[in-house]
């Protein structure tokens, strides 16, 4: 019985952008690629995180002009059910009682992440 406990997802989008940050894009690329664990989470039905890994190599690549892995085309096909949004918007939207936030974080994300109905618009910015 596999118990592995899934990181809160704000933490994962964070340790995701520093570890590009640290590595900078190619080496980020080539240990994403090699570790084949956007596989994994989609296989664990991990969509959330399978989902932000893909749409941030998709993203990358675009970036530095390479093609993009075709092995991974079966699960570009698919995406999200609702939007997800980061929680600064989700609490700006709670707080101003205003949708605003959440349609203009729509119109600002980055189409890799927009794809899979996740609505990033700065993983460059890694504190």
């Amino acid at each position: 019985m596999n118990t592995e406990k899934r990181q809160d997802f704000e933490l994962f989008k964070s340790n995701i952008c520093h570890s590009v940050k640290r590595m900078g894009d190619i080496a980020f690329l080539i240990s994403v690629l090699k570790s084949n664990k956007i596989q994994v989470f989609f296989q664990k039905e991990w969509y959330l995180e399978c989902f932000y890994l893909l749409a941030m190599v998709d993203y990358l690549s675009r970036e530095n002009n390479i093609p993009l892995c075709v092995e991974y085309d079966y699960i570009r096909i698919n995406k999200l059910e609702k939007p997800v949004f980061s929680s600064g918007i989700i609490t700006k939207c709670i707080v101003f009682k205003d949708e605003a936030p959440k349609m203009k974080s729509i119109t600002e994300a980055i189409p890799e992440f927009k794809r899979f109905n996740i609505m990033e618009a700065d993983v460059r910015n890694a504190c």
